[in-house]
């Protein structure tokens, strides 16, 4: 068989394998050999025949690569990603956070509206971020809007100003620019939204009422009282943040939806499979209402958290294996509510994540308990007094409360679900996605949930020629020299995985090499670009 040659055709790249996933006319997914052809010039996906043709089929002047049995697979679409850029540049930048998405087969970012200062939350704040991010995206990056108390007129201009959805927390988020949202907040937020082609979306905790309503009255009320336990136990800090938070956040959430009928609502980083009943009976009962989960929350559990090792620490919590075994199995059910995964990519600095000495050696700054939603006034008090002489305050070092939360993984998250997921079929779980599914879920799911399906996460004529090659009999450990975010500092140091992406390739020009020339970065320069597209489905 031979490829017909155009009158018009101009550079020919063609990428074959005798396993890619590919994206049928119905939107259904086939492993399959696959002969890939990608014009150089529109960086687009031109022809795929689901079989190996010989280099013989093409021009002499095509570039032909063949990858024998490694999987070619759309290059994943990551639509929770923290680039703190401008602002905050000393935990993250769009050139560092890029360059680890690339690493990992990431071709596609979508960056929260926090914790960049300003925060995206106008459209002058946007302007800011887009002018931060010139030159240096190594993947295409889109941008979240946020919803914040008194900025419901900067929605709409910002729908049109092209951001991809929005993003509000039903708790104090940890910086004072992002505060929290009110029942009133939402519902002006929803009416406001109720007709445009966007997403609305939810940090879902919220601290649980004393009486029985979920309404404004929760965040006027008094917090619960200071834990009571060792702040340097993951248990305590587990605890102080109970699966209640997350389905009373939620309850609040599907009460207000009818406000909007038509308006997609989405909770990011679900992390209590106790809130997956009320999502399903939200959506059966035609609410439009889904959720992700994170690569944390299915390869990492509560109980392998050592004492102060802080790196484990986000919000919502990692929460016990049994709670993780109830989100695999979700995952693959065929109602499940949760259509994507993410990473939350959520970096600092590693002085905030106040590691004991056996973790790090940098000095950690003294730090209030403020990124928990837990009122540790009065410990503070006592606790400034104590540190008249020493500012630093030894007590705090591993402490769960007073260190940041989040967890740095962008790029990371094909080998954490590959991974995990090959471990849980060889322990004789049945609920085990295939690479078919984590497709599913990390490219062609998120890409659709940011309104971005027409050109990204899938392997289908018409599409941008996003490609990740992944090895997925190689076997490595993660290495601090082996991050390319810009603190090498995450909990998923030490892990061993299966199966690494060997290349990236963004709009048809490869932009990443494991082992090539410019620490793997083979284009030399960063060639992403800001998606400010308005979004229309």
């Amino acid at each position: 068989m031979t490829v017909t040659t155009r009158s018009n055709a101009g550079p020919l790249t063609v990428l074959v394998t005798t396993r890619a996933v590919l994206t049928l006319p119905d939107d259904s997914l086939l492993i399959s050999p696959a002969t890939i052809s990608i014009s150089p010039i529109t960086g687009k996906i031109v022809a795929i025949v689901p079989t190996v043709l010989p280099r013989s089929s093409f021009p002499l002047s095509t570039t032909y690569i063949n990858y024998g049995s490694k999987l070619l697979i759309p290059g994943l679409v990551d639509a929770h990603v923290h680039l703190n850029e401008p602002g905050r540049t000393e935990w993250e930048g769009f050139s560092t956070g890029t360059k680890a998405a690339a690493s990992g087969g990431v071709t596609t970012v979508v960056d929260m509206p926090l914790n960049a200062i300003p925060p995206t939350t106008t459209l002058a704040g946007f302007k800011e971020k887009l002018a931060a991010s010139e030159g240096q995206c190594w993947v295409d990056v889109g941008f979240y809007g946020g919803v914040i108390p008194g900025n419901a007129d900067e929605l709409l201009p910002l729908v049109e100003a092209g951001v991809r959805g929005f993003k509000g927390f039903l708790i104090e988020s940890g910086v004072e620019e992002f505060p929290a949202i009110s029942s009133n907040d939402i519902a002006l937020a929803m009416t406001t939204l109720k007709d445009a082609p966007t997403t609305l979306m939810f940090h879902a905790e919220m601290i649980p009422p004393i009486a029985d309503s979920v309404g404004d009255a929760v965040q006027a009320s008094g917090p619960p009282l200071a834990p009571h336990g060792d702040l340097q136990s993951y248990q305590t800090f587990l605890e102080s943040r109970p699966p209640s938070f997350e389905t009373y956040a939620i309850d609040q959430i599907v009460s207000l939806a009818r406000l909007a009928p038509n308006l997609h609502l989405h909770i990011v980083h679900l992390s209590a499979t106790q809130a997956i009943p009320i999502l399903k009976a939200a959506r059966e009962s035609g609410i439009d209402i889904t959720a992700e989960t994170c690569f944390h929350y299915l390869g990492l559990a509560a109980e392998g958290v050592e004492r102060g090792d802080c790196r484990y620490k986000c919000c919502p919590p990692i929460r016990e294996q049994l709670n993780q075994d109830g989100l695999w199995e979700e995952l693959t059910a065929p109602d499940s509510c949760i259509k994507t995964v993410v990473s939350d990519h959520s970096p600092c600095t590693p002085e905030l994540k106040l590691l004991p000495p056996r973790l790090q050696t940098i000095e950690a700054p003294h730090m209030h308990h403020s990124d928990s939603g837990i009122d540790m006034t009065a410990d503070l008090e006592l606790e400034e007094q104590k540190q008249e002489v020493d500012v630093r305050g030894t007590k705090e070092v591993g402490d769960f409360f007073a260190a940041w939360g989040g967890i740095s993984s962008v790029g990371l998250g094909l080998p954490i679900l590959y991974t995990s997921a090959k471990n849980r079929a060889a322990a004789g779980s049945k609920s085990t996605p295939s690479i078919v599914d984590i497709v599913r879920l990390c490219c062609a799911a998120t890409a659709k949930q940011v309104g971005l399906s027409h050109r990204k996460g899938a392997l289908k004529v018409g599409m941008d020629a996003d490609i990740c090659v992944f090895d997925d009999t190689d076997e490595w450990v993660l290495h601090s020299n082996g991050m390319h975010w810009k603190n090498r500092c995450s909990p998923w140091e030490g892990h061993r995985f299966a199966g690494r992406v060997k290349e990236t390739w963004l709009r048809g020009q490869k932009v990443f090499e494991y082992g090539g020339m410019n620490g793997g970065f083979v284009s030399g320069k960063p060639v992403g670009e800001a998606i400010v597209e308005k979004r229309f489905a």
